[in-house]
């Protein structure tokens, strides 16, 4: 059962502002290159939609996670404030004190995992809505 359940989870701090495992791996890839578009690259995610991200948690807590550094000789780049850092350990902490909550609460759930193929992906069809202008 250990190796086989993984915990991933989502803290929302009010109704404005979360961070979860993809916001705290951009953090932590952050903090690991000192580049936005590294860490994005790494994490096989478009440079704009880190930086949404980015400035997204910049924005909605009081402290900024990370800042710019400015361009020159070294090139510029991106650093975790010591909030990010924090955000980032807490976020850490936390999901190593659940790991052992899911093992206890879902072991008997565990021990019917189906053996054999890896798990497939059930694709759905789209609806495609007509517009208003075209229903007639």
């Amino acid at each position: 059962m250990a190796s086989a359940l993984t915990v991933r989870f989502r803290v929302d701090f009010g109704s404005r502002c979360s961070v979860g495992a993809g916001k705290v791996e951009l953090l932590e890839g952050i903090a690991r290159t000192g580049s936005l578009s590294q860490a994005a690259r790494e994490m096989r995610m478009s440079y704009r939609r880190a930086w949404l991200l980015l400035e997204d948690m910049n924005l909605c807590f009081d402290h900024p996670v990370a800042h710019a550094k400015v361009g020159g000789r070294g090139g510029g780049g991106v650093l975790l404030t010591s909030f990010g850092t924090r955000l980032v350990a807490g976020y850490r902490r936390l999901e190593s004190s659940l790991r052992p909550l899911a093992d206890a609460y879902l072991e008997d759930v565990g021990r019917h995992i189906k053996g054999g193929a890896p798990k497939r992906t059930i694709r759905t069809a789209s609806i495609k809505r007509k517009s208003p202008a075209r229903a007639r």
